[in-house]
């Protein structure tokens, strides 16, 4: 015998899927977990904080635009590949170019810059400001 659910049940299972189901883009590619504000953590010396801030939007056309660094994203691109998002980007200090690429993990971001005028690779790591 079938039961007609009732419509508390009906908010409930619709209000369950929504929040479980991931959003797509345009492309089909998620962009949840990227946008917004990052503080990064640049310090070499763990007692020593040097941190400064990175915007990220993600396009639904695959673009990445924002600022990192106090400089704004000249040009970039972003993937969700193989159980993560990530980006990559350039930005410049004017003298030259610097190349980044960031991958979300575990509710932060892990990533790299490359300066080759200045040579050096960096890793560093950023949380979601407040």
């Amino acid at each position: 015998m079938r039961t007609a659910m009732r419509a508390s049940q009906w908010m409930r299972a619709l209000t369950l899927i929504a929040a479980t189901v991931t959003p797509l883009s345009a492309h089909g590619q998620s962009t949840i977990g990227f946008d917004g504000r990052w503080t990064v953590n640049l310090s070499t010396d763990p007692t020593k904080p040097y941190e400064k801030q990175m915007e990220i939007k993600l396009g639904s056309d695959g673009s990445v635009s924002g600022s990192f660094y106090d400089s704004r994203i000249l040009a970039g691109r972003w993937k969700n590949d193989r159980g993560r998002t990530c980006v990559s980007f350039r930005t410049t200090d004017g003298a030259g170019p610097y190349y980044t690429s960031a991958c979300l993990r575990d509710g932060g971001v892990e990533g790299q810059t490359w300066a080759e005028h200045r040579s050096f690779l960096f890793n560093w790591n950023a949380k979601r400001a407040e």
